[in-house]
């Protein structure tokens, strides 16, 4: 098999995309596929990885730290030098042309949906029923244009599924995974903040962009804050909105950390919090949900959207997505003893390795119909 992953975008932004390509990629290498990726870059470029040939297609910024590709015909080129039986998309949009080539030259075409459009753009913009028409259109042309369209959750399911269905196009969930090896409790596990000085401690990471909810995160510390409960909250992450959530922060323990650049260290300064926040309600899966719980770290999320399909009993809790039923469920959480809210949600995060992602899309790829049951 040889699979040709299609990633067109460059950036910080980026980070939870990215983590899935580079391990989708190194579990396809492992399994004895060649591979073949291609991403935007200043230039035309091809080098040798030990995953194999990375292929740079000369793109443009288009803003946020991103380069997109816009000519999609130019990766026609390299696609044919490298001959793939299947190609993986992450974008549904700017390279629906490459997919209409490969169906004339007979390549599988399997598109890998990262986010929900309709909820995505209502809550960029805080105009929910705007797009919808024209996002409806864009997600007719998506399942009439790929052999296979996979999701991560049934919340993303739920957006295609009747269209999927009329253009008789598979639609098959796929949870992504964790690094267990990275993210994982620390050492010593409950005591391993030592002394306890009472002081609830709260965790967010995340793009500090509107359609990613920091905004939320941030006022649900505010209302604990307001209600007198000794509490912190550490955010880490960049973004366009840091200014806008500095003044939702004014006056209540609210520190911006900025971006953490080595996952060790992340992975150590989410373990030592009491509960994570991941309170998007449109998001498709929340990566950061189950990296959280990997590191033993019980997750506070919205009741609805792909995240809450992550959060049962055992790990976490949720609310509507409005600080006040947020906060409650902080206090409903925070109430359980420690011991078992850590080792439920390490419990919950060894339930999705990244291997059982490997394996499914690999199925996928090779044109088979998913029915192994995947983790409720």
């Amino acid at each position: 098999m040889r699979i040709a992953q299609l990633a067109n975008f460059v950036g910080a932004a980026s980070g939870g995309m990215r983590t899935a390509v580079a391990e989708l990629g190194q579990g396809y290498v492992d399994a004895g596929v060649e591979r073949l990726l291609v991403v935007p870059g200043p230039a035309d470029s091809v080098r040798e990885t030990p995953l194999g040939p990375v292929a740079t297609v000369r793109a443009p910024r288009v803003g946020g730290g991103y380069r997109l590709i816009v000519e999609p015909w130019r990766l026609v080129d390299t696609l044919e030098r490298f001959a793939p039986t299947s190609i993986e998309w992450n974008d549904k949009l700017t390279l629906l042309p490459v997919a209409w080539w490969a169906r004339r030259a007979g390549v599988r075409t399997v598109c890998l949906s990262h986010e929900n459009l309709t909820d995505m753009f209502a809550l960029r913009s805080g105009k929910p029923t705007t797009a919808k028409v024209s996002i409806g259109l864009v997600n007719r042309l998506v399942v009439r244009s790929f052999d296979t369209l996979v999701v991560t959750s049934r919340y993303a399911q739920d957006e295609f599924r009747a269209l999927a269905d009329a253009a008789d196009c598979p639609l098959e969930r796929v949870p992504l995974g964790v690094d267990l090896a990275t993210f994982r409790p620390a050492p010593g596990g409950t005591d391993a903040r030592g002394t306890d000085d009472g002081v609830l401690r709260l965790v967010h990471v995340g793009r500090l962009s509107r359609e990613k909810s920091p905004h939320l995160a941030v006022a649900t510390a505010v209302e604990l804050h307001r209600r007198g409960i000794p509490v912190r909250l550490d955010v880490y992450g960049e973004g366009p909105h840091l200014g806008e959530l500095q003044a939702i922060a004014e006056g209540a323990p609210v520190t911006f950390h900025g971006f953490v650049g080595g996952r060790d260290e992340l992975c150590a300064r989410v373990a030592a919090a009491d509960v994570a926040l991941s309170v998007c309600p449109g998001e498709t899966f929340g990566l950061a949900v189950l990296e959280a719980l990997a590191c033993g770290t019980p997750v506070v999320t919205a009741d609805r959207g792909g995240a809450r399909e992550l959060v049962d009993a055992r790990c976490g809790a949720w609310g509507a997505p409005e600080p006040g039923a947020l906060a409650d469920a902080v206090l409903r959480l925070a109430a359980r003893p420690a011991r078992l809210r850590r080792t439920g949600a390490r419990a919950r995060a060894e339930e999705f390795p990244w291997s059982a992602t490997v394996q499914r899309m690999l199925a996928v790829h090779a044109g088979e119909r998913l029915e192994v049951p995947v983790p409720a």
